[in-house]
């Protein structure tokens, strides 16, 4: 049912500095892949066929992940090597890739309006943040698809948080109507502790109804002067209803370098089980 992927990937990535200087944050390898391309492969699982990438100046390492190496492919043709691609052309052969450019760094909000308008059009669509590497049996995509079958609205996906971490995320208070699964009355961006509606936060995997493109449009700009897509979301909240998800997997925030150590170490390990059992 929902086809399409959106990915904002103009950010700087100042965290990162200076490995980010000429090399975009979403390119940077957890073992032998770039931190967009678990994305993808999350997006293909779900079913969804179509990549709506938004970059901004330096990001043109990403286009060309997306693309044929030709020089680089005869090089290592019939060589031990070649192998090492497969996992990259299977990417390629299953789905398209389109790209627009976000000028202006306006939060998170007018980045999925700016691709939106240009590459989705009127359909429900997907929303990954590279940032956030999930890992679960049945990735995050696949269980909040199911979800949108059943319920036809907005859904963000959520994970428990210490408290003293809130000011970090996008926040959300809501009533919990099945296990797991809440109807979002507030949301908040990046709150101080002490004024956060719970510790449920907002990663970076959403799923988005056509309307909110109107909803965006309209938003004024919120925290750090930013249009933030909690503002909006929380507008189609009062309209009719969101829903927050907590998913079933482990999440790492790659955005930051103790979070992509942990990713780092942990699908290091996980690969070394599975050739322990070989």
């Amino acid at each position: 049912m929902i086809k399409k992927c959106l990915f904002p990937a103009a950010g700087y990535g100042t965290r990162f500095l200076p490995a980010t200087k000429a090399t975009p944050k979403e390119m940077l390898p957890v073992l032998t892949k770039p931190l967009i391309q678990y994305g993808v492969e999350e997006a293909i699982e779900a079913g969804m066929t179509t990549m709506a990438i938004v970059t901004g100046r330096g990001k043109r390492a990403i286009e060309d992940h997306f693309d044929i190496s030709y020089e680089l492919e005869h090089q290592i043709k019939g060589s031990s090597k070649e192998p090492l691609l497969k996992e990259i052309r299977d990417v390629i052969t299953k789905c398209t890739f389109s790209y627009t450019r976000q000028i202006e760094m306006k939060g998170l909000g007018h980045a999925i309006l700016t691709g939106g308008e240009t590459l989705i059009g009127n359909e429900a669509f997907a929303v990954v943040l590279a940032d956030d590497l999930c890992d679960a049996k049945k990735g995050v995509l696949s269980q909040m698809c199911e979800l949108y079958k059943k319920y036809q609205c907005s859904i963000v996906a959520i994970e428990e948080v210490p408290k003293e971490e809130t000011y970090k995320y996008g926040v959300i208070d809501g009533n919990e109507i099945e296990p797991g699964i809440f109807m979002i009355k507030d949301m908040v961006e990046k709150p101080d502790p002490k004024d956060a509606p719970s510790n449920l936060a907002i990663i970076g995997r959403y799923i988005l109804t056509p309307d909110i493109f109107e909803i965006i449009r309209t938003t004024k700009p919120g925290k750090g002067g930013e249009i933030q897509i909690t503002d909006a979301l929380l507008t189609q909240a009062k309209k009719g209803m969101v829903l927050a998800f907590k998913f079933d997997g482990e999440r790492f925030d790659c955005g930051s370098i103790d979070g992509f150590v942990e990713a780092t170490n942990h699908f290091y390990n996980k690969t070394k089980k599975v050739e322990s059992k070989k």
